[in-house]
């Protein structure tokens, strides 16, 4: 495995669907081995690149490459070299676990003694074995989404997609399933591509992650700097609690050099300035008898980003 190679690469993908625009102009490089998020709210157009991705609907303009293969003119070799695990998960729910990866299994082709042998250790790796026989009716969500996986490795590919993962589970089936997917990189070398609107949870597994909104990748990279990436050119903000606060504190804190505007935000105090006055603001408040009891700078941390885009009505 090439952790360089790039396996997954758009070029100006865009789809249209009349006048709205679900993905425009989408530029992006996945590179091979690593756990990429595809993280936005709802509606953010993270499922149409995803079937666009697999050639299972065509783009309006621009092209996505798969392994250097175009999904318009090779679907099929692109098919077989990605696995997909849908949002909505179906199994047939009067079947048993097994049962529904044999059946799997003769879709894909896979001869009945090497699919059991492959059904075996894979019902073991995703924390199945036990459960393996019982009817599918009785799993949870977070064993569906299990057995979802194992599904998806059945053909071994080379790039696993998974659509919203963790929704709808509970604490620890989130954590079993992202340290399945964990898994999927770190020892298997396969790609993983993540959509979700869950940032907090895919953070955790994540190499890179680029955030969409309305259609458009707005920052890419490390979570660590996305923040830098998206506040670009946006002024900076302190959030400012101090013992004694109200209106002494408000005019301590718009009296300092370089203070463009103070706004009340709870017991909070959001300090607008043109560049970083943590240094000197903390100066200033230990001289004048105040307790200092938070200071933030806002922008940079992954609350900053969910907020901006990610919950409604953010401040």
């Amino acid at each position: 495995m090439d952790t360089n190679k790039v396996i997954i690469k758009t070029e100006n993908l865009t789809k249209e669907y009349g006048q709205v625009t679900a993905v425009k102009k989408l530029n992006l490089k996945i590179k091979e081995g690593e756990i990429f998020g595809l993280l936005g709210p709802n509606g953010a157009g993270k499922t149409t690149t995803i079937l666009m991705l697999m050639g299972l609907t065509e783009p309006t303009a621009g092209r996505a490459l798969v392994a250097g293969r175009n999904v318009l003119w090779e679907p099929l070799e692109v098919k077989r070299i990605i696995g997909y695990l849908p949002d909505n998960v179906g199994f047939y729910e009067e079947l048993t676990g097994r049962e529904n990866l044999q059946y799997t299994a003769r879709l894909n082709g896979i001869s009945s003694s090497k699919a059991e042998k492959r059904i075996n250790q894979l019902l073991h790796r995703v924390g199945l074995a036990a459960t393996g026989d019982d009817k599918v009716g009785t799993y949870s969500r977070g064993m569906c989404q299990r057995l979802g996986i194992a599904d998806v490795l059945l053909k071994d590919p080379r790039i696993v997609v998974l659509d919203e993962p963790t929704n709808g589970i509970d604490p620890q089936g989130i954590r079993d399933v992202l340290e399945i997917i964990r898994d999927l990189s770190r020892e298997d070398g396969r790609t993983v591509l993540i959509s979700s609107h869950l940032l907090h949870q895919v953070q955790q597994i994540c190499d890179r992650v680029g955030i969409f909104v309305e259609g458009e990748l707005v920052a890419v990279g490390p979570i660590a700097s996305l923040g830098e990436q998206l506040m670009q050119g946006e002024p900076l903000v302190l959030e400012v609690q101090a013992d004694p606060g109200g209106p002494q504190l408000k005019k301590t804190l718009e009296e300092l050099e370089g203070v463009v505007e103070v706004k009340e935000w709870g017991n909070l105090f959001l300090v607008h300035c043109g560049h970083d006055l943590r240094s000197h603001l903390t100066k200033v408040l230990a001289r004048d008898g105040f307790q200092l009891l938070h200071l933030r700078q806002r922008g940079y941390s992954l609350d900053d980003i969910y907020r901006m885009y990610f919950s409604k009505g953010g401040i």
